[in-house]
């Protein structure tokens, strides 16, 4: 993830690693692995070790989802560590 974040860094303004999502009962229902923040926009990133795109997928969805709420998301990535590719989904 850190080698993601290094290659994301002069992109954007900020990025936040690990970001947890709480519901109103204060659970938690989901977890940014990357979070990049440039103007009044933000992308996310999930990232996997192995090439399992469907469940990253899943993951994305349900984060835009809940963040779609209160930020305005523009795009969210797959990041697949062992091949180190990163996919626009």
């Amino acid at each position: 993830m850190d080698v993601l974040c290094e290659t994301l860094q002069p992109q954007y303004e900020v990025i936040l690693q690990g970001v947890p999502l709480y519901s109103k009962r204060n659970r938690k229902l989901a977890e940014i692995d990357v979070l990049a923040i440039k103007d009044c926009y933000c992308d996310i990133y999930e990232v996997k070790c192995s090439p399992r795109i469907i469940k990253a997928r899943k993951q994305l969805n349900k984060i835009r989802k809940l963040l779609s709420k209160t930020s305005s998301v523009r795009d969210s990535y797959f990041y697949c560590g062992e091949s180190e590719k990163l996919i626009k989904l």
